[in-house]
C-alpha cells in the first residue's frame, strides 16, 4: 500500500512540475510570440489590464506615451493617453483597443506589458500575480532630444517630408521626423483617424500622416547619391580627388544630352575640374560620364556596403521600415539586375533609384564615423517599473561602407560643399560643417524633392542626417533642406541643449 502511495505521490508532482513549467513557458517565455500577434484578439483585450510601461524622451522626464485607468465590468482596465499630442508620432505609434498596434508601441510591445524574456521581469510580473496587484510593464526610455525633434516638426511643419539625425559613433538617433505628423491621441475615434487618413495638400497623391517618411518614403536621391558614387570611384582606384576631367556642360547618354543642373553654385559649363570640384558643384555631367564609365554593377556594389537592399535594422516593425536601392516601379520590387539600369543617370541618384531618409542620414554617418556604420538604434534603455535597467542598448556595428582613407577623403569633399559649394547655407559659425545637397527630379516640370545630407563638427563628428522635403516647387536642396539641417545642428551640438 505505501509503495501504491509513492507512486501516486510521484505520479501528482510530476504533473505538477510539468504544469508549472507549461504555465511559466508560456506566460513568460514565449509570452512575446503570442503578444506579438496583431490578429489575437483575446490576447489584445488581456494586455488591457496590464498597467502599459512609459515611454519617455531622453530626458527621461517627457512622457511620450502614458495610461489612464478606467473601470469596466470590475475590472480596472489601462488605455493609452499621449500628453505631447503628436511629437514623434510616427515613431511612438499608437496602442489601441481597436486599431492595434504601430511604431514602437507595437515593436516593443513585450517590454511594454511585461512580456519579454528577461528574468527580471519575470520574477516582477510573478511576484505582481502571486500579491493579486495589477502587472505593470517595463518603461522606454529614446534617444529622441525633445528641442532638436520640435525644431524638425516645425521646420516641415506645412510640408510633407522627414528629417533624421543621429550620433554617428553610436547610433543614437536624437531626431526622426515625418511630417505630416498626427495626434495619436485621435486614433480611437472614426472621425479623427479618418482625418489623419486624409493625403496631405502638401504633397498631392502622397501618403497619410500614419507613414513613416523617415524609414518608408521612397524617394529619388538627387545628387545626395553622389556620395556613394564617388565612394565606388575612389575603391576603384582609379580615380583619386584630383582626377581630371573636362565639363562641357552635359553628358551624352544613349544619344541623349543629360545638362547640368542649375543649383551648381557656378556656371551651366565648368569646362577642367578635377573630381573634388566635381563633388563640391555638384556637377551633374562629370558624375554621369564617371558612372558610364564605372558601370552599374560597381555603383550597385558599393551602394550595398552602404545598406542599400537591407532594411536598417531599427526598433520599428518591418513593415514600417523600407530598403532603398533601384526600384522595378511596375513590380515594386528591387532591381538586381544592372543591366536594365542607366549607370549615367544613377550615378547622380536618378533614373530608377529611390531611397528612405534614414538610408541617407547612415550614408552621411558612415563617412562621418571612417567607414563604418552603427546599427541605428531609438531605444536608449529598458527600465523596470521600479527604475533598475532592464536592457541597456550599446553601440554596435551594422556595415563597414569604406576604408577610413576613403572616408577622410570624401569628408575634404563634403566640408568644401558647405565651404564654398551648394550647402553654404549650412555653414555654422566657429564648427566644420560637411555636408552634400541633392535636388531630385519628380516627374512634374520644376518640382524637385530637396534633399541634404550631413554631419559636424567634420573634424569629430558628434551628428549626422539626412533631410529631405517633398514637392517643391523650383526648390533646390541647399535652400530647402540645408537650411533646417543648420537648425538641427545646432540644437544638439548646443551644450544646454542636450535634450
Amino acid at each position: 500500500m505505501n509503495r501504491q502511495i509513492s507512486r501516486i505521490a510521484l505520479v501528482a508532482l510530476l504533473l505538477l512540475a510539468s504544469l508549472i513549467v507549461a504555465t511559466t513557458y508560456w506566460q513568460s517565455w514565449e509570452a512575446p510570440t503570442l503578444a506579438a500577434k496583431q490578429d489575437n484578439a483575446i490576447e489584445r483585450v488581456a494586455q488591457f489590464r496590464i498597467r502599459r510601461g512609459l515611454i519617455y524622451a531622453s530626458d527621461g522626464k517627457t512622457v511620450l506615451a502614458a495610461n489612464v485607468a478606467k473601470k469596466s465590468a470590475g475590472q480596472t482596465l489601462f488605455f493609452r493617453r499621449y500628453p505631447t499630442h503628436g511629437l514623434a508620432s510616427q515613431v511612438v505609434g499608437y496602442s489601441t483597443q481597436g486599431r492595434s498596434r504601430a511604431g514602437i508601441e507595437r515593436e516593443e510591445n513585450a517590454y511594454l506589458t511585461a512580456s519579454n524574456a528577461n528574468l527580471g521581469t519575470i520574477f516582477d510580473k510573478l511576484t505582481d500575480s502571486l500579491k493579486g496587484t495589477t502587472v505593470r510593464g517595463n518603461n522606454l526610455v529614446l534617444n529622441l532630444r525633445v528641442k532638436a525633434q520640435k525644431i524638425a516638426e516645425t521646420a516641415l511643419q506645412g510640408k510633407c517630408g522627414a528629417a533624421v539625425v543621429l550620433n554617428p559613433k553610436t547610433g543614437q538617433v536624437y531626431v526622426m521626423a515625418s511630417a505630416p505628423g498626427y495626434d495619436p491621441n485621435k486614433v480611437e475615434s472614426s472621425t479623427g483617424f479618418a482625418s489623419i487618413l486624409k493625403s496631405p495638400s502638401a504633397c498631392p497623391g502622397s501618403s497619410s500622416a500614419l507613414y513613416n517618411r523617415a524609414t518608408q518614403g521612397l524617394y529619388a536621391p538627387g545628387s545626395t547619391f553622389k556620395t556613394v558614387t564617388v565612394t565606388a570611384a575612389l575603391e576603384s582606384g582609379k580615380y583619386t580627388p584630383n582626377s581630371s576631367f573636362y565639363d562641357p556642360g552635359y553628358c551624352t547618354e544613349y544619344g541623349v544630352p543629360i545638362h547640368n543642373a542649375l543649383d551648381q553654385n557656378g556656371p551651366e559649363q565648368f569646362g577642367n575640374v578635377d573630381l573634388e570640384q566635381a563633388f563640391i558643384h555638384s556637377i551633374n555631367a562629370v558624375f554621369c560620364d564617371l558612372g558610364i564609365k564605372l558601370g552599374a554593377q560597381a555603383i550597385l556594389d558599393t551602394a550595398r556596403q552602404f545598406g542599400f537592399y537591407s532594411s536598417p535594422p531599427i526598433e520599428l516593425p518591418p513593415s514600417e521600415v523600407a530598403a532603398s536601392g533601384p526600384y522595378d516601379f511596375a513590380q515594386h520590387k528591387l532591381i538586381t539586375n544592372p543591366r536594365v539600369l542607366d549607370p549615367g543617370r544613377m550615378a547622380f541618384g536618378q533614373d530608377k533609384l529611390l531611397v528612405t531618409p534614414l538610408q541617407m542620414a547612415l550614408v552621411a554617418a558612415a563617412v562621418a564615423n571612417n567607414g563604418t556604420i552603427m546599427k541605428p538604434h531609438l531605444v536608449d534603455k529598458v527600465t523596470s517599473p521600479t527604475g533598475g535597467t532592464v536592457v541597456k542598448v550599446h553601440p554596435e556595428v551594422w556595415k563597414h561602407a569604406m576604408k577610413p582613407q576613403i572616408a577622410a577623403e570624401i569628408n575634404q569633399m563634403m566640408q568644401g560643399v558647405v565651404q564654398s559649394g551648394t550647402g553654404t547655407a549650412a555653414q555654422i559659425p566657429g564648427v566644420k560643417v560637411a555636408g552634400k545637397t541633392g535636388t531630385a527630379e519628380t516627374g512634374e516640370p520644376n518640382v524637385y524633392t530637396a534633399w541634404f545630407i550631413f554631419f559636424a563638427p567634420a573634424d569629430n563628428p558628434q551628428v549626422a542626417g539626412a533631410i529631405a522635403v517633398e514637392h517643391q516647387l523650383n526648390g533646390f536642396g541647399g535652400a530647402i533642406a540645408a537650411p533646417i539641417a543648420k537648425q538641427l545642428m545646432q540644437a544638439i551640438l548646443t551644450p544646454a541643449s542636450k535634450h
